[in-house]
């Protein structure tokens, strides 16, 4: 009897490849996709449409919008007002992928769920491991470190081994209808990549992150004003309008007190962070020795993990740049990895 997969189809080259890779391996496959935000614009539900079609696949359109809203769009607007930069797209594969849709699939009946991220799973030492892509370049396993030993054994990655070129040579193989598609880059429910304009729209008028304030250095003298914390990230230098005889950059954000916080490059270095929220797929014995990424990218640095106050205290083998409260540090053994959590200080 064949396995029955979901695959999350969202109209471009990597899902759709995904659903032909498993037809292919003799899956009975199944495609969904899910509606998350807007009423307009949903042509990326016809592309995927096209491709359930073309490969003679059933195809469910699941509306997460609502919950979309709440755990992500929501998300994202609290943490800029609270002076943090989050990340949409590891809240989205926690609450709404490997979430909402994880339990839709299952409630079709599927085994597995498939998706067209770039990271392995692999069943090694008697139990299921996440590991990076073999393509380190294309390598998207930060933004999974909220992934259970459950869930990893009942999802499938097939594009982990490949590099981005093999994708688009397969889908023109495969006569894939999207074959040509371009890849999204946008934060996808932020109209143009505008998050300013985005937060003006959504947020609270009287929030004090929006409000004018002052940009002050590291002694409270101050250097110029501001029209809202919220519109300032950590490491920023443009923008700032401030003349001085050295580069200016922000340190810190204290939107409650509408304070931007600037100073030297040099200042912008630290060798430790503290993190919350945490999640392990695979705790190791602390302290433990292992590597870890403050960002999304193929930047990773040597650093030992310790439990301090019901929080984690990260010690780096070096100075790390701009270090940022609301993103994750995501920790890796090697090329598995093995949890993460927020960035708090």
């Amino acid at each position: 009897m064949k396995k029955k997969v979901a695959v999350a189809m969202s109209g471009g080259v990597d899902s759709s490849l995904v659903a032909a890779i498993l037809l292919q391996k003799n899956f009975e496959v199944i495609g969904v996709t899910m509606l998350l935000f807007g009423n307009e614009n949903q042509d990326f539900i016809a592309d995927a449409k096209k491709v359930a079609d073309c490969l003679g696949i059933k195809h469910y359109v699941a509306d997460f919008r609502k919950t979309f809203r709440a755990e992500v769009e929501d998300y994202f607007v609290a943490e800029y007002l609270q002076g943090k930069t989050p990340n949409p797209c590891v809240r989205c594969n926690c609450k709404i992928k490997f979430g909402k849709l994880f339990d839709f699939a299952m409630e079709l009946g599927a085994d597995f769920l498939a998706t067209g991220h770039y990271a392995q799973i692999v069943f090694e030492d008697n139990r299921f491991k996440l590991k990076k892509a073999a393509d380190i370049f294309k390598d998207q396993s930060y933004v999974l470190y909220n992934l259970t030993p459950e869930k990893l054994a009942k999802i499938i990655l097939p594009l982990g081994t490949f590099s981005k070129s093999d994708t688009r040579n397969l889908a023109e193989k495969f006569n894939l209808p999207v074959a040509k598609k371009p890849d999204s880059q946008e934060i996808c429910f932020v109209p143009e990549d505008d998050y300013k304009k985005y937060l003006l729209e959504r947020a609270d008028k009287k929030s004090a992150a929006l409000q004018p304030g002052e940009i002050i250095n590291t002694e409270s003298k101050i250097l110029g004003k501001h029209n809202g914390a919220a519109f300032y990230t950590i490491g920023q230098r443009k923008g700032l309008g401030i003349a001085n005889p050295t580069p200016l950059y922000v340190l810190q954000l204290d939107a409650a007190n509408k304070k931007v916080i600037v100073g030297s490059n040099a200042e912008l270095f630290s060798d430790t962070l503290t993190a919350e929220n945490v999640n392990w797929i695979y705790q190791p014995e602390l302290p433990a020795k292992l590597q870890a990424k403050i960002r999304y990218g193929n930047k990773i640095f040597d650093c030992e993990v310790s439990e301090e106050n019901n929080l984690l205290r990260v010690k780096f083998s070096e100075s790390v740049r701009a270090i940022t409260a609301g993103q994750s540090v995501v920790f890796y053994d090697g090329d598995e990895l093995l949890g993460g959590g927020l960035i708090k200080k």
